[in-house]
């Protein structure tokens, strides 16, 4: 009897995983999700316009235009990508939004449809547009590649039971939205993160190189950035943006190693 019962619940988990799959756009990368797009984008233009409304944007005219730039910039040769190989309807409703706020913390974060935070405090790390571009490719891959629904959908899983969003949202409203917000990448704010997986963080780095170089900005510019980023560690604390972002010898080789393919999308500007 314990055995048919065992057998059962394997098959419904088989059955639950493969009828609850999507496709990451480019890597062709199968994942998890359970949750409607519909369900995280409300969610995450809600929560988004919360931030703003609690953490103050920076008052330097340049930094937030150049923020602006870059993320249009990205986001726009993305969608260009997407419309020409009739990909469009991967990110169907998403409402691009980027924001520098003014924080001394070495961080940024993107919540899914497209909404993205930039920390002042990495900016002296990304040091020009094309630096930042390494920042925001990457953010944005991790949008596009849908990581936060990916997440949240394996945590509602083993912390929830397999609960719809909606249903967490109403029997356990505060503990659902820290979830999420770790989920997304923002858990910083709230004291918890739910660590990006080596593989999902491998595949932001790859899209978020192609992505850039689609904008017209070198990928070469990534290995000088991530050196930057790994001098940051010596002998202190990780910056925010390393806490779920490991930056080492390794993956710098790892970036070197993604870069030819990065190039065959290079479209330098002029």
């Amino acid at each position: 009897m314990k055995s048919t019962k065992r057998l059962s619940l394997i098959i419904l988990v088989i059955l639950f995983f493969t009828t609850a799959c999507a496709t990451v756009p480019i890597t062709g990368r199968t994942q998890f999700s359970i949750i409607p797009d519909e369900t995280m984008l409300s969610m995450s233009f809600q929560q988004y316009a919360q931030f703003l409304e609690e953490n103050p944007l920076s008052t330097d005219p340049a930094q937030t235009q150049m923020v602006k730039k870059v993320g249009h910039r990205i986001a726009g040769a993305v969608e260009q990508y997407l419309i020409e190989n009739n990909m469009a309807h991967e990110i169907r409703n998403y409402e691009w939004e980027f924001n520098l706020i003014e924080d001394d913390q070495m961080n940024a974060w993107a919540m899914p449809g497209g909404k993205v935070a930039i920390y002042t405090g990495i900016l002296p790390i990304t040091r020009d547009e094309a630096g930042l571009a390494v920042v925001m490719g990457h953010e944005i891959a991790h949008v596009v590649a849908r990581h936060g629904n990916e997440r949240m959908s394996h945590a509602l899983l083993v912390q929830m039971g397999g609960m719809g969003l909606s249903a967490a949202l109403s029997s356990y409203p505060e503990q659902t939205r820290q979830l999420w917000m770790a989920a997304i990448g923002a858990g910083a704010q709230i004291g918890i993160m739910l660590p990006y997986s080596r593989l999902q963080e491998r595949e932001a780095d790859e899209l978020g190189l192609i992505f850039m170089a689609m904008a017209g900005y070198d990928p070469n510019h990534a290995i000088g950035f991530w050196r930057r980023m790994t001098q940051e560690k010596v002998g202190q604390a990780p910056p925010e943006f390393l806490s779920t972002h490991p930056s080492d010898a390794a993956r710098i080789q790892n970036i070197k190693n993604m870069i030819p393919e990065a190039m065959t999308y290079y479209r330098p500007e002029g």
